[in-house]
């Protein structure tokens, strides 16, 4: 939704934002020029987020009463709310609105639920195919899978966005000097990896395979695994602590820092297998040259041939590591990648289709 918002160029339309609050409910804040209200949902394990969903629907409901809002569209992001849609769906119709999901990827596959929980979340999905208006998916894969398992859904892909813009910043700046200092890295002397720290992020296959390579470089690994249980199975099941090279250098939230980063890694590694267009995917595309990425439907329709392909075979990444390791200039493959994200993947270009989209559709 920020994007969105960024990089707003229609002033027909206004958007009202409904935001997670642990202290506030109700509060009005501006953002960007954009209506914020907070949601303080009850905390309920893995259901607060339906309550979340339930009580910002009813409260943007009693919104456009007061306010008599024509014509609304409400564009609700994952399908958690799934089974308990249907008297919202029924009420956004009466008052003339339009109701869109973005199923934000294949949620119910995520290894990190229970079954119960799965079995839920893709109850759920169904459901919310039922009641909108339109599906709006950010990767053809995931429309493919929309409208293959549920034939009666209204479907429309908008892709993710990414911004291409370098860091700005050189090696001999104090942020990069010291963050290289602390991890004892160079440009082009590691291979990097950033994401959610799960399972199906393939992050064991990763380092298993990197630990096989004969690369002399570094392993960078950025993610938010501190105080993370998975982090100790992974130690025990890998024993990367006894690979000097292998580094989690933990979350970095300097955006130009990141960016350089990717700038200047030697290849990024892609794992993740569940969800539609990554975010991080994108990122790499737009930042890094070399990217070897695990073969899915989802991530081959976004890398094309900017992109070189593994499996979770063993041998496949190491194999992949081994014979780009010793090789100098991947321009040819960053050229393509560049060239992937500006006719399909700016901001630019994807907010253009939102709103007419949102202007249009009927």
């Amino acid at each position: 939704m920020e994007e969105l918002v960024k990089y707003k160029q229609s002033q027909q339309l206004t958007y009202h934002v409904a935001c997670l609050s642990e202290t506030d409910q109700h509060k009005h804040f501006t953002y960007l020029g954009v209506d914020c209200f907070t949601i303080k949902a009850p905390k309920l394990g893995p259901a607060r987020v339906i309550a979340y969903d339930m009580m910002a629907i009813r409260y943007a409901l009693k919104l456009i009463k007061d306010q008599k809002i024509k014509h609304p569209i409400f564009y609700i992001l994952g399908n958690t709310i799934g089974a308990f849609m249907g008297p919202f769906a029924r009420k956004i119709k009466r008052i003339g609105g339009r109701f869109y999901i973005n199923p934000d990827g294949l949620e119910w596959r995520r290894s990190k639920w229970s079954r119960p929980v799965q079995a839920y979340l893709k109850y759920a999905e169904k459901c919310m195919t039922k009641k909108a208006d339109l599906v709006i998916s950010d990767n053809t894969g995931i429309e493919g899978y929309i409208k293959q398992m549920y034939p009666w859904a209204k479907t429309t892909f908008i892709a993710y966005g990414t911004d291409l813009s370098p860091s700005g910043l050189l090696k001999n700046d104090s942020k990069v000097k010291d963050f290289y200092k602390k991890w004892a890295i160079k440009d082009k002397g590691y291979y990097l990896i950033v994401g959610r720290f799960v399972p199906e992020n393939n992050y064991e296959t990763a380092i298993r395979e990197f630990m096989t390579s004969s690369s002399e470089r570094d392993l960078v690994i950025i993610c938010n695994y501190e105080g993370n249980a998975y982090f100790e199975d992974l130690r025990q099941k890998t024993e990367f602590d006894k690979d000097k090279r292998i580094k989690f250098v933990g979350t970095v939230y300097d955006r130009p820092l990141l960016t350089y980063i990717r700038e200047q890694a030697f290849a990024y590694i892609h794992g993740h297998e569940v969800g539609g267009t990554n975010p991080g995917l994108l990122e790499a595309l737009a930042h890094t040259d070399l990217n070897l990425v695990l073969i899915t439907e989802f991530n081959y329709t976004v890398a094309l041939d900017a992109a070189r392909y593994w499996t979770q075979d063993n041998g496949s990444l190491a194999q992949l590591i081994n014979q780009f390791d010793k090789q100098e200039n991947f321009a040819e493959y960053g050229q393509r990648a560049k060239e992937i994200i500006v006719n399909y993947y700016t901001w630019e270009k994807i907010v253009e289709e939102y709103e007419d989209l949102f202007l249009h559709e009927s």
